[in-house]
């Protein structure tokens, strides 16, 4: 039977291809060539994989995801851009193996295609209490947090280098100084667990084999007290301000910790070092670096 919908090139949203035309290389092709090559990309793998389009296409920062059937079984297929967090999301989605985490049913690394089971896109801990959803949150992540073999790239490797980044004038000193320190206390410990890394709200959707499941990882092997930090910037402004601020963030941090088995103080501390390194990576946006500033301050004795 014809797919319902025409080729995907012209499906792709002219805005999205243009955000991703600006993005550097990193370890792969620029943002740009990528963009130009990801329609015969996602035709190349709806051949392959013999799926037929049943919806329009959905993106992300850095993929496009479009609603599919293969011999009417509803899947998603997902192609991203290769870039170094998103290196090793085949990987970790295999050795999960659909517990706590949507199910890899086939992928193709080289192309940066992943065929996934349907989940529902339109019911995400974003509709939850932002209490319940983190304690979700923090089991999932208790599931998630298996020990990592010698594939997933150390968060250790992937650090360093911003860490020494954090003389750039949008940190503070003293939260540079600070989150130096962490990182020569927190990075020393040889932990090595997988490491989904962007588990907030959004990143959940309901399922049918279980009521919540992860999506869209960027893995890492290392210690799980690094988790927390992308729930304290998701529904920010129930968090409040001044003391209820503080409240808000420790209280998210301390449901989630315990519901996934980790330390409360070794989670405060990791996402410490995460928030200090999240004020470097949003400095181009004003809005957000302040947020994480006073996260920072928030998550500080």
């Amino acid at each position: 039977m014809p797919a319902p919908y025409p080729l995907p090139g012209p499906l792709l949203p002219a805005q999205w291809l243009e955000w991703m035309s600006r993005l550097p290389a990193e370890g792969g092709p620029t943002g740009a060539q990528w963009a130009a090559e990801v329609p015969s990309l996602v035709d190349a793998c709806l051949d392959q994989w013999e799926l037929r389009v049943t919806g329009p296409a959905m993106t992300g920062w850095t993929a496009v995801v479009f609603p599919v059937e293969r011999d009417g079984v509803p899947a998603v297929l997902k192609v991203g851009w290769p870039h170094e967090q998103s290196a090793a999301e085949h990987t970790a989605l295999h050795l999960w193996g659909g517990r706590g985490a949507v199910r890899l049913l086939a992928a193709d690394p080289a192309r940066g295609a992943l065929l996934l089971e349907r989940l529902d896109h339109h019911r995400t801990l974003m509709s939850e209490d932002a209490f319940t959803a983190c304690e979700i949150i923090g089991t999932l992540l208790g599931r998630l947090n298996i020990p990592a073999p010698p594939t997933i790239p150390p968060l250790r490797d992937y650090l360093l280098p911003h860490l020494d980044r954090l003389d750039d004038p949008a940190v503070p000193r003293r939260f540079a100084t600070r989150t130096r320190s962490l990182a020569a206390e927190l990075l020393a410990e040889p932990v090595r667990r997988v490491l989904h890394t962007d588990l907030h709200f959004e990143n959940v959707l309901a399922g049918e084999r279980e009521p919540w499941l992860a999506i869209d990882p960027k893995p890492f092997a290392g210690h799980p007290g690094f988790e927390f930090q992308p729930l304290l910037h998701n529904r920010v402004e129930e968090l409040g301000t001044g003391s209820a601020l503080r409240w808000s963030v420790r209280h998210r941090l301390q449901i989630a910790a315990e519901a996934a088995g980790v330390d409360v103080e070794e989670a405060r501390l990791w996402t410490l070092l995460h928030t200090g390194l999240q004020i470097l990576w949003e400095r181009d946006e004003p809005e957000s670096a302040s947020l994480h500033i006073a996260l920072f301050k928030a998550l500080e004795d």
